[in-house]
C-alpha cells in the first residue's frame, strides 16, 4: 500500500471515531428503533413496482400481448359468425315474404268478377308482374354484387309498398271505364303489378346472393340457397291463408267469403315495406375481400390470365407499358413485380379489384355455350310452371259445370303448391349436398391446362367408389314429376273430378319447386359464387319470357273455349267464363313436351360436347 493512501485510510478511521455525530453514515450507526427513518433492507412501494415491470416487461408483456391478439381474433371471428347468421336468419325473413305474387290466384278471379275484367285481362296483369320480376334482375344483380344486398332490399320494399297501396286503391275504386264502370283505368292495376314483380326480384336476389356467398365455398351450399328459396315457396301459403281466414269478406248470411282484396292489398303494403327497410341494415357479405382476392389469385394460376392485370398497371405507370417482360431486367421485372404486389394490398385498388374480377366472371360466363343450354332449359320449364300457379283460380272453374260449387278452392291449392314446392326444395337441397359430387372451391378459375385441373382428376378417381347423384340427375327427375302433372291434367283426368286436382297441383309444385331450387345450385357450382348475383340474374330472365308467352298461350285457348263452348253444355252467351276440357288440354299437352325438350337441352350442357362432364366440373 502506497504511503498516500495509508494517510488517506488512517485519517479516515481517525475522523469516524472522533466524530460519532458527524454526516458520514455508516451501516452501524443505524438503529432499527429509530422512527424518522426507514430500514434500509426493506422495499419501499415505488422501488417494488419498478422492480415488478421490469422483471415482466420482456417473458411477461410479450405472452400478453399474444394472450391479446388471440382474444381479439376470436372476437373478430365470433363477430363475423354472428353477422353471417342474422344475415342467414334474414335473408329467410325476405324470402318469406318475398314470394307474394304467388297468391295471385287467391284474389286474379275476383278481378272477373268484381272488376269485370276479362281473362285476358287477367293474364295480362300476372304477366306484367312476371315481366317486372323478372326482365330487371340482371340489374339487381349487379346492384348487389357491386353495392352489397342492403340497397336491393331497400328497393324491394319502396317497390312494394308503393305496388300493393296502388292496386288497393286501384280495386276500391271499382270496374274501370273499359267495363263500363267509373274506377281507375285498367293500366294504373298494371303500373301497380310491374312494382310489385320488381320488388318480389329484389327482395329474393338479396336475400339469395347473401346465402350464397356467405355459404357457397362451403360443403353446405346446396342446403344454404335451398332453405331461402323454399321459404319464398312457403310465402305465397301463409300470405294466403292470412287472406282468406283473416282478412276476409262476410257473405250476407253471415259466413266466410272471398278474401277482403282491398285490405289484402294494404297487409302486404305495409308488411314488405317493414322488412324490406330492415334488410338494408341486416344483409351482409362477410369476408368478400379475401374471397375476391382468393378468385383473382386462382385465375392468375390457372392459366386462364395470360398475365398479372395489376402488373400490366404497375408496368404503365411506370413507363413500362410497351415493353414485353421478356425485354425487362430482372431488377426491373422484381421492382415491378413488387409494384404490383403493393397496387392489390393497395386500399384504393379494392373497388377496382373487385370490378375487374366481376366483370371478367361477367365475360366468361356470358360466352359459356353450356349457360345457354341451361338458360334454354330453364325457359321451357319455368313457364309453363308459372302459368299454372298464376292461373289456379281459373283452372279450378273450368273443372265443374256451370252454376255447380267447385268442391275445392284456389287458397287450397296455393298452399299445396306452396307446401310441396318447399319440401322439394329442402329435400334436393339436402340430397345435392350430401350425394352431389365433391366440387373444388374454385374449379371453374381453372384452365384446362393447369396443374390444379391435372389434380383434381387424380383425386376423382379416389371420390369415385363413394356413391354420388349429380345435381342434373335430380334436375331431370323433378322435371318429368312436373310434366307428369301436366299430363294427368291435359287428359281429362280431373275434369268432373275436382278433388283429383290436388294431385296435379303437388306434382307440378314439387318439380317446380325442384328446379327454382337447383338451377340456382348449379349456377354456384359451375360458375362460382363471386358473380352470383349478376350470373343468377342473367339466368332468371328467362322465366318472364317463359311466363309471358305460356300465360298468353293459355289465355288465347281459353277465351276461344269460352266463345265456342264446350259440347253438351248450356252457358250463357255473355259469359266470359269457360268451363270444359277444351279450355285447357292443348295448352296442357304443350307444357308437358316443352318439359321434355328443356330435359335434352340439360343433358347436352351436361354430358354433350364441351360439357360440364367433358369439363371436369364436378356437378
Amino acid at each position: 500500500m502506497s504511503p498516500s493512501a495509508s494517510n488517506r485510510n488512517s485519517s479516515s478511521s481517525s475522523s469516524s471515531h472522533s466524530h460519532p455525530h458527524s454526516h458520514g453514515i455508516d451501516k452501524l450507526d443505524y438503529h432499527p428503533a429509530n422512527s424518522q427513518r426507514k430500514p434500509l433492507l426493506r422495499p419501499d412501494a415505488d422501488s417494488t413496482s419498478s422492480r415488478h415491470s421490469r422483471d415482466t416487461s420482456y417473458a411477461g408483456s410479450f405472452f400478453e400481448h399474444v394472450a391479446e391478439g388471440i382474444m381479439e381474433r376470436d372476437r373478430q371471428r365470433l363477430q363475423r359468425e354472428a353477422v353471417r347468421w342474422l344475415s342467414f336468419i334474414w335473408a329467410i325473413v325476405n324470402c318469406l315474404c318475398a314470394g307474394s305474387i304467388t297468391a295471385y290466384s287467391l284474389y286474379g278471379h275476383l278481378f272477373q268478377s268484381k272488376l269485370h275484367y276479362t281473362q285476358v285481362q287477367v293474364n295480362i296483369v300476372s304477366i306484367v308482374a312476371e315481366l317486372g320480376m323478372y326482365l330487371p334482375v340482371p340489374a339487381f344483380g349487379y346492384l348487389c354484387d357491386r353495392l352489397g344486398p342492403g340497397v336491393p332490399s331497400l328497393l324491394s320494399g319502396v317497390m312494394f309498398g308503393l305496388g300493393y297501396l296502388l292496386a288497393a286503391f286501384a280495386y276500391k275504386s271499382g270496374p274501370p271505364p273499359s267495363a263500363d264502370g267509373h274506377g281507375w283505368p285498367f293500366g294504373v292495376m298494371v303500373l301497380a303489378f310491374v312494382a310489385v314483380g320488381m320488388g318480389t326480384s329484389c327482395m329474393y336476389l338479396s336475400a339469395v346472393t347473401t346465402c350464397a356467398k356467405n355459404f357457397g365455398r362451403g360443403n353446405a351450399k346446396g342446403i344454404a340457397l335451398a332453405v331461402p328459396i323454399a321459404a319464398f315457396g312457403l310465402s305465397g301459403m301463409w300470405q294466403s291463408q292470412v287472406g282468406s281466414r283473416l282478412l276476409y269478406v262476410k257473405n250476407p248470411d253471415g259466413s266466410k267469403g272471398d278474401v277482403d282484396v282491398f285490405r289484402f292489398f294494404l297487409f302486404l303494403g305495409i308488411t314488405l315495406l317493414c322488412v324490406g327497410v330492415i334488410g338494408t341494415f341486416t344483409l351482409q357479405i362477410v369476408n368478400e375481400e379475401e374471397m375476391i382476392d382468393e378468385a383473382i389469385d386462382e385465375l392468375e394460376r390457372s392459366g386462364l390470365l395470360a398475365q398479372d392485370e395489376f402488373f400490366t398497371r404497375a408496368a404503365d405507370i411506370h413507363g413500362y407499358g410497351t415493353m414485353s417482360t421478356g425485354d425487362l431486367s430482372d431488377s426491373t421485372f422484381d421492382f415491378l413485380q413488387s409494384e404490383a404486389e403493393r397496387l392489390k394490398a393497395h386500399a384504393e385498388e379494392e373497388k377496382r379489384k373487385k370490378t375487374w374480377l366481376l366483370n371478367e366472371e361477367t365475360r366468361r360466363y356470358v360466352m359459356d355455350p353450356t349457360m345457354w343450354w341451361l338458360a334454354g332449359g330453364f325457359f321451357l320449364v319455368t313457364g309453363p310452371g308459372e302459368a299454372f300457379i298464376n292461373n289456379l283460380g281459373t283452372i279450378i272453374g273450368t273443372l265443374s259445370p256451370p252454376h255447380v260449387s267447385a268442391s275445392t278452392s284456389p287458397a287450397t291449392h296455393v298452399s299445396i303448391v306452396a307446401i310441396t314446392s318447399t319440401l322439394a326444395r329442402l329435400i334436393t337441397g339436402t340430397l345435392s349436398d350430401i350425394l352431389a359430387p365433391v366440387a373444388a372451391t374454385h374449379q371453374h378459375h381453372r384452365g384446362p391446362d393447369s396443374m390444379a385441373n391435372s389434380l383434381a382428376s387424380i383425386q376423382s378417381v379416389d371420390h369415385s367408389r363413394r356413391f354420388t347423384v349429380s345435381r342434373i340427375s335430380f334436375l331431370l327427375l323433378f322435371a318429368f314429376i312436373l310434366s307428369l302433372g301436366q299430363l294427368l291434367l291435359a287428359s281429362g283426368w280431373v275434369q268432373n273430378h275436382a278433388s283429383r286436382f290436388a294431385a296435379v297441383s303437388a306434382l307440378i309444385g314439387a318439380g317446380y319447386g325442384a328446379v327454382f331450387s337447383l338451377t340456382p345450385i348449379v349456377v354456384s357450382v359451375v360458375w362460382g359464387v363471386e358473380n352470383f348475383g349478376t350470373n343468377w340474374g342473367i339466368l332468371a330472365m328467362t322465366p318472364a319470357a317463359g311466363a309471358t308467352l305460356w300465360g298468353a298461350i293459355y289465355a288465347f285457348v281459353y277465351q276461344k273455349a269460352a266463345e265456342t263452348g264446350e259440347p253438351g253444355i248450356e252457358r250463357d252467351p255473355n259469359d266470359v267464363l269457360c268451363y270444359g276440357k277444351s279450355c285447357y288440354a292443348p295448352t296442357f299437352w304443350a307444357m308437358a313436351i316443352s318439359v321434355w325438350v328443356a330435359c335434352g337441352l340439360w343433358l347436352f350442357a351436361w354430358r354433350g360436347p364441351g360439357g360440364w362432364k367433358k369439363r371436369g366440373v364436378a356437378v
